[in-house]
């Protein structure tokens, strides 16, 4: 009798690693999870120690074959998907990393930034990469660690360090440093790569002083990379798809035609439009990016990045402490029937799209005698929401295309409160799928594909399945208040904090 076969899919996101086993109906079969620690060396500054990213990710896989008892027999293959951006360098020899991974989230580089954007380079990123000029990306977190770690220009110019996002650290330590790679949508989150012709850049090296040689091979998000050669397997398993979270997320959503739109609320919220073969150029402060390469076809995507989306719940949690657990938050927002003028900017580590200003603070304001806690947090859930109207606001533009629907994924659409709000300020459907492991089951699709697990697309499409669908039920008069409101809110935040 044929053994059964799975998919297990890698999640490695900001704040936890992830493993979750597939089985072809696209259901989860098993699912473990690993907080590790965030570092805050600095203000504005966020690293994670890359041997814990390891380390949690080894340990959840252990723990989700063993919770369903299965063998490296029984996985067709894996998918990895992972925080975007986050930037490690190791020496290859030593396979030890010569400086904590650089976060996403981080602002050590904004300054620099501000210099090239002083010396005309604008322009330039911009028509190779899609990309705004922002710390955000990779580039200037490479070349901070070049600058500033003892010793690391010269090992990188000696050919012995290497860069990798997150997912090629955990392809390169899964088969024990036989494999450097990366695929083309973490390589187009780089500000390295070419999306037009699909090939790092020299002329960006050479702009951020980087040796072409520290570079993984970029390859398509659904193919196989290699196989597995550590002891969490005893038998060899292909690693065999790969893309950003983000998407993942959008491939797991199933939103494969032109102008089809989701929203993944986790750490940050990331909205990404299907664009079609052909990049559009941005001319509301979006970005272009890759949005998959499958085979020969390269699919595009415009996206918004909101930085702080469910971590504002965190923080309500950790560092006000008026929550015990971040699903307490809807009950405490239940508590009053509105933010009663409150509006809460959690500009916690500067605004991304529209704005892109990474000076600006978090701002709580409209507080009143009457106002509590119960407020503040609702105004937090509504700040995502606003923010995610203000992208979906510049995607219509851009496209020309007025959006019908929402698809919405990741921890905080499963909170009804804010996808109703959301629902009301948008005026239009936000559907939630049965299963909201899109950014996995994104993954796990790609990985499937490229081993025969599934044959086509259209097999896959039709396992996607709506949870739920929420209408717009506001007074119109109202959500346009609210909206004035909230850009009054944000103006107030923006270019007022010393650089």
């Amino acid at each position: 009798m044929e053994r059964r076969k799975y998919i297990l899919s890698l999640d490695q996101g900001t704040t936890s690693s992830r493993a979750l086993i597939f089985d072809h109906d696209g259901n989860v079969c098993a699912t473990a999870q690993r907080e590790f620690p965030q570092i805050f060396p600095k203000p504005g500054w966020v690293e994670h120690d890359p041997h814990q990213i390891w380390s949690s990710q080894a340990s959840v896989i252990a723990e989700a074959i063993s919770l369903y008892d299965i063998n490296g027999l029984d996985i067709a293959g894996i998918g990895i998907t992972n925080q975007r951006e986050t930037t490690i360098v190791w020496n290859k020899d030593t396979e030890e990393p010569v400086y904590n991974a650089i976060v996403w989230q981080d602002r050590r580089t904004a300054e620099y930034c501000d210099k090239l954007r002083a010396e005309g380079k604008v322009q330039m990123i911009r028509e190779k990469t899609g990309l705004i000029l922002d710390a955000y990306f990779s580039a200037t977190k490479i070349r901070w660690i070049l600058e500033n770690v003892q010793g690391a220009r010269r090992l990188a110019e000696e050919g012995k360090l290497l860069f990798g996002t997150v997912d090629s650290w955990l392809v390169w330590r899964l088969t024990r440093g036989d494999v450097h790679v990366t695929d083309v949508t973490n390589a187009s989150r780089t500000m390295l790569f070419n999306i037009h012709t699909l090939e790092w850049d020299q002329e960006l090296l050479d702009l951020f002083d980087i040796p072409r040689a520290m570079l993984p091979e970029v390859k398509a998000s659904s193919e196989v990379y290699g196989h597995t050669r550590t002891t969490l397997f005893a038998h060899k398993v292909p690693i065999s798809g790969m893309a950003g979270d983000q998407q993942a997320a959008l491939f797991g959503q199933m939103c494969i035609e032109p102008g089809s739109v989701k929203n993944t609320y986790g750490t940050g919220c990331f909205l990404l439009m299907n664009s079609g073969d052909k990049p559009i150029d941005s001319k509301n402060e979006l970005l272009t990016t890759i949005a998959w390469k499958i085979g020969d076809k390269v699919t595009y995507a415009l996206e918004g990045s909101i930085f702080v989306g469910g971590s504002v719940v965190q923080w309500l949690r950790d560092s006000l402490h008026c929550i015990n657990s971040s699903e307490e938050v809807e009950k405490l927002a239940a508590t009053v029937a509105s933010s009663d003028g409150v509006y809460f900017v959690p500009a916690l580590t500067g605004l991304g799209a529209p704005y892109w200003d990474p000076y600006a603070r978090g701002c709580i304001s409209g507080l009143t005698r009457g106002s509590n806690v119960g407020h503040i947090a609702r105004a937090a859930l509504e700040g995502i929401a606003f923010q995610t109207y203000d992208i979906v606001k510049a995607m219509e533009r851009d496209a020309d295309i007025p959006i019908a629907n929402l698809k919405v994924d990741g921890g905080a659409s499963r909170n009804n409160l804010l996808m109703q709000f959301q629902s009301d300020i948008l005026a239009c459907e936000v559907l939630r799928p049965k299963i909201t492991e899109t950014t996995a089951l994104g993954a796990a699709y790609l990985a499937g594909l490229a081993v025969g697990f599934w044959e086509t697309i259209g097999e896959i499409q039709s396992q996607w399945q709506v949870e739920r669908v929420f209408m717009p039920i506001g007074d119109t008069a109202k959500v346009a208040r609210e909206l004035e409101g909230w850009h009054k809110a944000v103006e107030a935040v923006m270019f007022q904090y010393p650089k």
